[in-house]
């Protein structure tokens, strides 16, 4: 076998030994990660619990294998410098992209700018991180064609080198809340001073409970980032529209509550304009007028004869 090998190929019998200790060092291991995860599946049906067992096995098992199959095949050479003069430039050109996104693993190991369970935006990807690879993360996605922050139940898989050419918005580390706006357009003719009181009142129901909670996550967050919020509590705030006075709510809020609480604020508000006679919701119109029926006289010009 080992002399048909070296005569159709070109195989010494050394490269043939490396090569078989190679073949049963992946296959064993690939078996024992079977088994092990297939007992930790048995023992643990937690989903967080599965997870965090299949990436530590995962990438135990893969050291092992760089170790021992790296060992094997640099016996036959005089030194590691050798070695990687001979394959270094054909690994430049032809890894190029794959070892940009073990590098972007490894930043995204050490430097943690999202984890697992973290709610990013990056490349204009937004989602929950659900994986963590060697050469990619993986979003379950939010947004795009669906309303609001929720899932489309698309799953993108992203290369871990984007971490080093993209912006990425964390939405949970840092500071865990965000400023949301609800937008309320009133006429003209409303009580606007009454309708501010109202959704005052309304804002402080449903969020004013989050601002001891947001001060001592801002105190935490202080320490590592230069955040500086003078105002925690809810807000409403006035402006003008050609087609109305334009209230606009503004609280903080956990991301995944987003959707929620801006369709519980609407049902009260709903409710409460129901109720209030001298308050209108107000929408684009157009105004036509006729100028005899307003009194306006069109006047007449002559041209001279």
């Amino acid at each position: 076998m080992r002399d048909w090998l070296q005569n159709r190929f070109g195989l010494s019998p050394a490269v043939q030994s490396h090569l078989l200790v190679t073949i049963v060092v992946i296959a064993g291991l690939w078996l024992l990660e079977r088994v092990v995860l297939a007992v930790v599946y048995r023992r643990f049906t937690d989903p967080w619990t599965r997870y965090r067992w299949r990436k530590s096995v995962t990438y135990l098992f893969l050291a092992i294998a760089v170790l021992v199959i790296g060992r094997e095949w640099l016996e036959g050479f005089k030194s590691l410098a050798t070695f990687l003069g001979i394959v270094s430039a054909g690994i430049a050109i032809a890894l190029k992209d794959p070892l940009a996104n073990l590098a972007g693993w490894a930043f995204l190991v050490w430097s943690r700018p999202f984890e697992v369970g973290d709610r990013i935006e990056i490349a204009k990807h937004k989602g929950d991180v659900i994986d963590v690879h060697l050469f990619q993360f993986t979003l379950n996605e939010i947004g795009g064609w669906v309303d609001a922050d929720q899932s489309t139940g698309r799953i993108v898989h992203l290369p871990n080198q984007l971490v080093f050419t993209e912006a990425v918005a964390n939405y949970d580390k840092g500071f865990r809340y965000v400023w949301n706006e609800v937008p309320v357009l009133v006429t003209y003719e409303s009580n606007w001073r009454k309708a501010k009181e109202i959704l005052t009142a309304i804002a402080f129901r449903h969020a004013e409970h989050l601002t001891a909670e947001a001060e001592r996550d801002l105190l935490a967050a202080s320490q590592q980032y230069l955040i500086n919020y003078k105002k925690l509590t809810p807000i409403v705030y006035t402006n003008t529209t050609p087609s109305g006075i334009l209230l606009t709510i503004r609280y903080l809020i956990e991301p995944r509550r987003r959707r929620g609480t801006v369709s519980a604020i609407w049902d009260d508000i709903l409710t409460e304009f129901g109720q209030a006679k001298d308050i209108e919701l107000a929408y684009h119109t157009v105004r036509s007028f006729s100028n005899p029926i307003e009194g306006k006289v069109v006047g007449t010009s002559e041209e001279p004869g």
